[in-house]
């Protein structure tokens, strides 16, 4: 039986072998076993929190005092919907700021206004000495 193959030896007897299909299923099936395991562990606790809702703006006279600093897709900066030159923003904030010791000031712009001219005003503003600014991200058309 020279010429006999399957895993017998020479003398008829079977040599034994490691079957390793079956073990890579049993591996898996514990893995398995053990991740469902774990996630069924882990309680997600959370506490209740009362959130804020959100209120219709009513204008207040403080309103008034708001300065809008908007900047269009041209370049041209507006304040309060007037045009006016880059150069002119810091003068008129200092004069804001001697009849009102912290005024208000909101920088905008249209939907394709460029971030080179918002920088710009930023400069501005702080050139003049006000340090809270605010940043309207909603769509506005130029010089409204």
């Amino acid at each position: 039986m020279a010429g006999s193959s399957g895993g017998t030896s020479s003398d008829g007897v079977k040599k034994a072998r490691i079957e390793i299909i079956p073990l890579i299923d049993v591996i898996f099936f514990l893995l398995a076993t053990f991740v469902l395991f774990t996630l069924s562990l882990n309680r997600i606790q959370s506490l209740p929190v009362d959130l804020p809702q959100a209120k219709p703006s009513v204008k207040t006279e403080k309103d008034d005092d708001l300065i809008v600093i908007q900047i269009s897709e041209q370049g041209t900066a507006y304040w309060n919907k007037e045009p006016i030159a880059y150069s002119e923003i810091e003068g008129r904030l200092r004069l804001a700021v001697s009849s009102n010791a912290s005024p208000r000031v909101l920088i905008t712009g249209d939907d394709r206004a460029r971030y080179g001219g918002a920088v710009m005003a930023f400069d501005e503003v702080r050139k003049a000495g006000i340090s809270q600014v605010s940043i309207e991200t909603t769509y506005r058309q130029s010089g409204r």
